[in-house]
């Protein structure tokens, strides 16, 4: 068995060495992401599912009607202003710092006549005099704004963890929102699992812990392969004593370390592999719906019942009440947010990437978008109608992946006055609204290349590979994992031989 584990470790470890780098090196990036926010990668590089056309891969999220009838769209393309024909297009990004990740909008909101855009990295003004983005400094630890709204002169401004008030722009009060009914002040053991393999939950300490795991990952495979050769060349220079004496002390050096890098850091290489394999489908389904307790003295130990699970905002006037799409569901907050958050007994089908469209349609109606489709529910009764196969939606009672026949990425009015649905990978839609939209311009493409640090997360994630995959790309990071799992545990074990052989004759 001793032999079979020995040999099992060194040719699964040289097989996956280059999928270990490979993960490590991109978990790394994927863990300081402003940071190299202004670093991008071509899109005529890539694959072509990559490459934009017909306003794919989200290019556009929504559009909003300025006074002098120009429109601006925004999305992951940043802001751009054209016309209802969606023909000329005009840059419309000065101010945001260098990088397409600093210019991803989630929204555009115009209020006290002036232009306000919530960003992945803060909330910016545009500037009319300069004709440029100003940032707007917020009182709060993230500055992560994914939706915005106006209320009578109020300013309301949404991260992923706060509510914040304003009247003048330059003063924010942050909203205490009230705990949802039955709150039982726990987590969902998936976002525990994410932040221990980020290392977020102790912070920049706890990322730079698990980035340094990252290194010693790649030093092991590295070393891993350095063995393997190593020993190749003792046997093939027998005659040749320099040459041989040359790899042997090459052989030997690498062992001590590589075995003792091992053993010291084994727990510590097991559970970032293992917290990874289950954020990804199949396991993922495993832990979905499971909720644990908060771990004290972390990151998620804090009072704020909606840290990190923010997503979208709408007020309701009639109901003098805000609808508020979570990470967990939707919720109803009184104006005043004084009482618990009501829970929707009946959810709107809502991707766990997040809902991406949320428009009031009246009549206790809203029109809900995601990776799901888009939908008009009726909050009131629980009704759902799907608004692009222009059916009742009928509830899919078989696990699958975490979307439907439609990505819906965005949504615009403003094309002649036209419904318009964005779809992640067709595009801008014609199903039941309005004619077809423009061709995406030029001049768009050639300046909305791929950051840096998504394309680290579409090889961390394994769906790069789903270019040549298909959908089988999600066993990439399961079964990935496990290789990855029983090459650590083997070689522990051949570790724990050689040391208690070496007790026995000493």
């Amino acid at each position: 068995m001793y032999k079979l584990f020995k040999l099992t470790h060194k040719w699964l470890g040289v097989v996956i060495a280059a999928l270990i780098i490979i993960f490590s090196l991109s978990g790394v990036i994927l863990n300081h992401r402003q940071a190299i926010s202004s670093i991008d990668i071509s899109r005529n590089i890539l694959p072509r599912e990559y490459h934009y056309k017909n306003w794919n891969n989200a290019a556009v999220r929504a559009t909003v009607k300025l006074a002098n009838n120009s429109i601006l769209a925004y999305g992951n393309i940043g802001i751009w202003q054209t016309d209802s024909a969606f023909k000329n297009f005009n840059d419309f990004n000065a101010g945001f710092p260098v990088g397409v990740d600093n210019r991803k909008i989630f929204k555009v909101l115009a209020i006290h006549k002036v232009l306000l855009a919530g960003t992945l990295f803060g909330l910016y003004g545009f500037n009319q005099e300069e004709n440029r983005w100003i940032k707007i400094p917020l009182p709060v630890k993230e500055e992560n704004v994914v939706d915005m709204l106006q209320k009578g002169d109020t300013a309301i401004i949404m991260t992923r963890s706060n509510l914040l008030f304003s009247t003048n722009l330059k003063d924010f009060q942050i909203i205490k929102l009230p705990k949802p009914e039955n709150y039982d002040n726990k987590v969902g053991l998936f976002k525990t699992l994410w932040v221990i393999h980020s290392g977020e939950i102790y912070g920049v300490a706890g990322k730079l812990f698990v980035d340094l795991v990252a290194l010693i990952f790649i030093l092991l495979s590295v070393g891993g392969l350095i063995l393997f050769f190593s020993k190749k060349g003792l046997k093939k220079k027998k005659s040749d004593k320099t040459i041989r004496d040359k790899f042997k002390k090459t052989y030997k050096w690498n062992l001590k370390w590589h075995k003792r890098i091992g053993w010291i850091t084994s727990l510590f290489l097991i559970g970032t592999t293992l917290t990874g394999i289950f954020l990804r489908p199949p396991l993922l389904i495993a832990i979905a719906n499971a909720r644990v307790t908060k771990i004290p003295l972390t990151e998620l130990d804090t009072p704020n019942p909606w840290f990190d699970m923010l997503r979208r905002i709408i007020y309701i006037p009639n109901e003098q009440a805000f609808l508020v799409s979570t990470s967990e569901g939707f919720y109803s907050f009184e104006s005043n947010f004084k009482n618990q958050a009501k829970r929707f007994n009946i959810q709107p089908p809502a991707s766990i990437m997040g809902v991406t469209v949320l428009e009031d349609m009246g009549n206790q109606n809203l029109m809900v978008g995601s990776f799901e489709g888009l939908f008009r529910w009726n909050y009131a009764t629980g009704d759902v109608f799907d608004l692009i196969k222009m059916e009742p939606y009928t509830r899919l009672t078989q696990i699958g992946p975490p979307i439907g026949d439609y990505k819906v990425s965005g949504f615009s009015a403003d094309f002649h006055n036209q419904p318009v649905v964005f779809d992640y990978d067709q595009g801008a839609l014609s199903i039941g609204y309005g004619a077809k939209v423009s061709i995406m311009p030029e001049n768009i493409i050639d300046n909305s290349p791929l950051s840096l640090w998504n394309l680290a997360q579409e090889v961390h994630t394994g769906r790069i590979y789903g270019v040549f995959l298909g959908m089988f790309y999600i066993l990439v990071v399961p079964l990935g994992g496990i290789l990855v799992l029983f090459t650590l545990i083997t070689g522990i074990i051949i570790w724990y031989k050689h040391r208690s052989s070496a007790a026995i004759q000493f």
